[in-house]
């Protein structure tokens, strides 16, 4: 466990192991929870689908693809929960596929049509 103090900056860095230089990872969804078991009841997100949800959420410049860098402010949740966990899911793709989710960053789901 890390103490922090509220509103003071949370850095994170995510490292993708391999050995493989053409690939990429990117912060897709990190979802904060004060249960560790349970990240839908009472969870805040903090990026979802590649989208920043909280204000204070920032990536940073990496010198390699195999690092994600990027912070947000501490914060705790109401009613006496001492803890906030944070579960994150990364995705990797290629090096240089611009069609792929790494480079297009946030995406939101259109609407499908409900007509005919």
């Amino acid at each position: 466990p890390y103490l922090i103090d509220l509103n003071q900056n949370l850095y994170l860095q995510a490292c993708l192991h391999s050995s493989d230089p053409n690939l990429k990872v990117f912060v897709d969804t990190c979802v904060a929870s004060p249960d560790p078991r349970d990240f839908n009841t009472l969870a805040y997100d903090i990026v979802r689908n590649g989208c920043p949800r909280d204000s204070s959420y920032a990536t940073f410049y990496s010198p390699s693809s195999h690092f994600a860098r990027f912070k947000f402010n501490a914060f705790e949740f109401i009613s006496r929960h001492p803890s906030v966990y944070l579960k994150c899911e990364l995705t990797v793709c290629r090096l240089g596929d611009y069609s792929s989710h790494c480079y297009r960053g946030c995406t939101s789901r259109a609407k499908r049509d409900t007509s005919s």
